[in-house]
């Protein structure tokens, strides 16, 4: 019997269960590297181990013999396979034979062994000794003015590489730091730090045993934080409410079977988790909820313990423009634009009003719009009119990606940073740092594409993949005298060939990284602010790769030559990088001492606690004066496309072609539209449709077609389809983009389907 290897079908199974353990399997040995797995597993997040080169869920304080979940796993042999991308692989293929393949074929060639340059004449990738790397960057970019570069860094970055990172490009004289969080959750930064005083989340993981109920929006932790299903699980079990708020119905949020508990996989047991689902349109967040404040309002004119109006005059600020702008909203137009009835945000505020301790969950579908930061703070008004913040058990948890993203931020990979942090750098190395603000990603490629920068460095990370609107940002890249790629393996980003373009390749997670002082370890810090190190134990994948700080040593001392920083003593010892930190950013006091603990440290988080710095010194209500979408001059059968990534995908890496627990197996060409938005396009299952982008304006941009797409009918909210990145990624317009952080709107672009 022929096996279909291309189907769309109905999952039926719960999140993790034999699935995951099979899929994980599977992983494993298409890699190739069975023994390193099985030896990277187990010490896997783990204290004297490593942390997940995934994303930033933070460890139990008691940690299992196997902190793991499908997609660590998938990270880790992704990393540790037994694949070569070797001189003789680039020799035997050119750039625009590569360029053909599949961005899953790309990265599955496997790991990068030799420091590599582009050579135009034969278009591959040719051999290069380190030093002569190092030697010609430098040349490039003293040849350069500082504002003329573009620093990017990746959210895997560890601490050190990342301070080292800003160190070097801000001696050199730039702030040009795009980010990989700059498209995903900058609005949390610039939303949470005028809300509450900090841009980062209050919760710690032990607030999860002491909550009643957690509201999840716009997240789907079975594919991107699946080590957050075990949390939810023992809320669940202890008799704690989930709900869920999200267009697509995600099995990530329905039921979830504990591959480490015996009962689940040996009695195919499965706790249910969210009970509740309230499927918002895409774009319709901020109306949702603000129709449910204006419930709560309302809910409190019947009963005055409703609103913790104690709280709110003790605590916090702007409460009388936070309820001027929900009572001039009429119930029809917050109905349209939450997609919901007002019944149903008057039972959701009626739930929340019935549980004491609160915490609100949230991802990139709260992040990714054009009123992303206003998302935020909606999120965090809901919080305060119910004393939910700066107590145990309630408060805000911004759901990052990367396992570091957060952590580079906060050792200084900031476009904007303080005066205070610019002194402290200036008077602890003795240099002049730039004030100038610097680009944040889509002004780097705007910048690029208007011939102001000319060259981008990037320490890890897909850029030009990851960015929206490829027939702009690909063109643009190529045009550059400069590029240069750190990287463990090879993906899209790698072809587009500047006039000079360097591939690095750098040590792994999973890797040791041996130094004339010993082996050495790095820090990270999760979602939560907890700091811990990190130390790889894996033989290298090849002797000539250098580990990331390593790396940017040897590019700031060959471009900085009169610089008075050792910056081979900080490549050596990585201790000494720890010691500079902390002096220069004084929440990393103690930073080699307090590491050394196991779990690591947090970082002070006054919001936490009741502190909140902001400029009235309280929590403040923001009210929300920006929409995700204007339906205004749009066609009438237009719909709201999001962006999203499958099971067996992890930002722009794709480790397979399946997506379990949405039924897609073999193929990434699929939308997903619910059967009522089905019906009225008189389309089936199955069904083949081109996508077509709508343009400011609202007339369609037939260059921005994604073209023979399968329907999958799904249980999704109307008016709303899906798609994968970064294949959607044409339907994205370079200039759709969060007012206030400048993050692309992956997750709200008008679109017309038209089926072929």
């Amino acid at each position: 019997m022929k096996i279909n290897k291309q189907r769309l079908d109905n999952y039926d199974g719960a999140a993790g269960g034999w699935g995951a353990v099979i899929a994980c399997a599977t992983q494993v040995i298409s890699q190739k590297s069975p023994v390193r797995d099985t030896i990277a597993i187990f010490k896997m997040n783990q204290v004297k181990g490593f942390d997940c080169p995934g994303c930033a869920w933070p460890d139990p304080e008691h940690r299992s013999p196997m902190e793991l979940c499908e997609n660590g796993v998938k990270a880790v042999s992704w990393e540790t396979t037994r694949k070569k991308a070797s001189p003789e692989f680039f020799a035997a293929n050119p750039v625009k034979e590569l360029w053909k393949q599949s961005d899953y074929e790309l990265e599955n060639h496997g790991r990068l062994t030799h420091p590599m340059k582009y050579d135009i004449i034969s278009d591959t990738w040719q051999p290069i000794e380190w030093e002569t790397a190092f030697s010609e960057i430098g040349d490039k970019l003293r040849q350069l003015q500082p504002d003329q570069v573009e620093f990017y860094t990746s959210g895997r970055t560890s601490n050190e590489a990342a301070f080292l990172y800003q160190l070097f490009a801000r001696e050199y004289g730039t702030n040009n730091f795009p980010d990989c969080s700059n498209m995903c959750h900058s609005p949390t930064g610039k939303g949470l730090g005028a809300s509450i005083g900090i841009g980062k989340g209050t919760v710690e993981l032990s607030d999860f045993e002491a909550t009643d109920l957690v509201i999840c929006v716009g997240h789907n932790p079975g594919t991107n934080h699946p080590r957050m299903l075990a949390t939810l699980r023992e809320v669940a079990q202890r008799g704690g409410k989930i709900v869920s708020v999200n267009p697509l119905r995600e099995r990530g949020l329905e039921r979830f079977s504990f591959p480490q508990s015996p009962t689940d996989m040996l009695l195919g047991g499965s706790t249910e988790l969210a009970r509740d689902h309230y499927q918002i349109r895409i774009g319709g967040d901020a109306w949702f909820f603000r129709g449910v404040m204006k419930a709560l309002f309302e809910l409190d004119e019947q009963n005055p313990q409703v609103i913790d109006r104690q709280f709110i005059a003790s605590e916090t600020s702007g409460f009388g423009e936070l309820s001027d702008s929900l009572n001039a909203l009429a119930w029809p137009e917050i109905e349209k634009g939450a997609g919901l009835t007002r019944q149903e945000m008057t039972e959701f505020a009626q739930m929340y009003a019935g549980h004491s301790k609160v915490i609100v969950c949230y991802g990139l579908g709260i992040t990714q719009h054009r009123n992303g930061t206003q998302n935020v703070q909606q999120l965090i008004n809901l919080l305060l009119l119910r004393g939910n913040m700066g107590r145990k058990g309630a408060g805000i948890c911004p759901l990052r990606g990367h396992s570091n993203v957060q952590g580079d931020r906060s050792v200084g990979i900031n476009e904007a940073p303080d005066e205070a942090f610019n002194l402290r750098l200036e008077q602890h190395f003795g240099i002049q740092v730039p004030r100038q603000h610097g680009h944040s990603s889509v002004e780097s490629i705007k910048a690029i594409e208007r011939r102001e920068s000319r060259a981008l460095i990037c320490m890890g990370g897909n850029l030009a993949v990851a960015m929206p609107d490829p027939l702009r940002t690909f063109p643009a890249l190529r045009t550059l005298d400069l590029q240069v790629h750190v990287a463990t393996k090879l993906n899209r980003s790698h072809l587009l060939a500047a006039k000079n373009s360097y591939l690095l390749p750098a040590l792994g997670r999973t890797e040791r990284d041996m130094q004339h002082t010993g082996i050495q370890s790095v820090s990270v810090e999760d979602s939560m602010s907890m700091v811990h190190a990190s130390t790889g134990s894996l033989k290298p994948a090849s002797p000539w790769l250098m580990s990331e700080p390593a790396i940017i040593a040897g590019m700031a001392k060959a471009t900085l030559p009169r610089s008075p920083i050792n910056w081979a003593e900080f490549a050596g010892d990585y201790r000494l990088i720890r010691q500079a930190i902390e002096a220069v950013i004084p929440e990393f006091y103690a930073y080699n001492q307090r590491i050394e603990a196991p779990g690591g440290f947090r970082l002070d988080n006054p919001a936490s606690r009741g502190e909140y710095r902001t400029a009235s010194g309280k929590a403040t209500f923001i009210p929300c004066t920006t929409e995700a979408i204007d339906d205004q001059g749009l066609p009438p059968e237009h719909l709201i496309l999001a962006t999203i990534r499958s099971h067996d995908q992890y930002n722009t890496t794709i480790y397979g072609m399946n997506d379990r627990y949405r039924g897609v197996t073999g193929r990434r060409d699929v939308i997903f539209l619910s059967a009522a938005e089905a019906r009225t396009r008189d389309l089936k299952q199955g069904d083949v449709v081109n996508v077509t982008a709508c343009d400011a304006n609202g007339e369609l941009n037939m260059e921005r077609t994604l073209s023979g797409q399968t329907v999958h009918i799904v249980s999704m909210a109307i008016g709303s389809i899906a798609a994968y990145l970064p294949e959607a990624n044409i339907l994205l317009s370079l200039d759709a983009v969060d007012e206030e952080s400048l993050t692309p709107a992956y997750k709200s672009a008008p679109v017309v389907i038209t089926k072929i």
